[in-house]
């Protein structure tokens, strides 16, 4: 689901190549209501310390896999970020897509923040779990120098040791009977400064990520951050130069009811990812 920076899929970022693949989820604290109890009112326990020891485990390795990078910046652009709403124009993002990404978008601000939600949603799937899905990710969304660049630190991101911190083993996979969740929907979306080849653009998402399963001391649960990207105009389409995170801004939690292991694994199963637009 990226990854340079932060949440996961800027990490497990990331199925089919990019965005329709896990998910991830938010889950209660202590690992003997981990699905099922209302969370209400949280304990400190070795369970909790452990979880919150793999998210923040999960968010460093994501913030130094998605590390922004010095960037060539557009320097008659510099004016305040656009203040409008984020709101449906009509005007459909793209018409084509290639192993499941969205492609072809439009040559405008619009067209921009399309892009920039689609690639959180790509970079957040599960697809960043896996070397080959995750190389053919970058080689899809990233200009030819970052994608080159961005490869060997995200294979070191998503070492084995730090996947089997996760619960999965070397190759990203969870155990029978297990799913882990990671995905990211973007809230929306705000330009920063634009010019028509270069952009940039912060998305404002929430994540879900953990292992949804009857034993897992890693529920799903929920994260909020802000991805911007520098996106550059490449050929015939939006293409990324660099990338940064940042924590926030979170609501404050629900208190909803979490839901049981099996009914988190078949939303997972059931429920797609979409194709943002402005």
């Amino acid at each position: 689901m990226s990854n340079d920076d932060d949440q996961y899929g800027g990490g497990p970022g990331h199925g089919g190549v990019g965005g329709t693949g896990q998910t991830r989820t938010r889950l209660p604290d202590s690992p003997a209501d981990a699905y099922g109890t209302p969370r209400r009112t949280p304990r400190a326990s070795r369970g909790l310390i452990t979880v919150v020891g793999v998210v923040v485990l999960l968010i460093a390795a994501i913030a130094f896999a998605n590390q922004s990078h010095d960037t060539p910046r557009d320097t008659t652009s510099d004016k305040p970020p656009s203040t409008h709403a984020t709101s449906p124009t009509g005007t459909a993002p793209v018409t084509t897509k290639t192993a499941g990404i969205p492609k072809g978008f439009a040559h405008d601000d619009q067209g921009a923040q399309s892009a920039a939600a689609n690639y959180t949603v790509a970079l957040g799937s599960d697809g960043m779990l896996k070397k080959d899905v995750r190389h053919a990710l970058m080689d899809a969304l990233y200009t030819p120098e970052a994608a080159a660049q961005r490869k060997p630190q995200q294979d070191a991101a998503y070492s084995p040791a730090f996947l089997a911190t996760l619960g999965l083993d070397a190759n990203g996979n969870a155990p029978q009977g297990s799913t882990f969740v990671t995905r990211s929907v973007p809230v929306g979306t705000r330009v920063e400064n634009y010019s028509p080849t270069n952009a940039k653009v912060s998305v404002w998402y929430t994540g879900l990520v953990g292992m949804s399963g009857a034993k897992s001391t890693n529920p799903v649960r929920t994260t909020w951050n802000t991805w911007t990207f520098e996106l550059t105009w490449v050929g015939d389409d939006w293409k990324i130069a660099s990338e940064s995170e940042q924590s926030g801004p979170a609501p404050v939690p629900g208190d909803v009811p979490a839901s049981t292991s099996d009914d988190i694994s078949k939303a997972v199963q059931e429920f797609g990812g979409f194709t943002y637009a402005r």
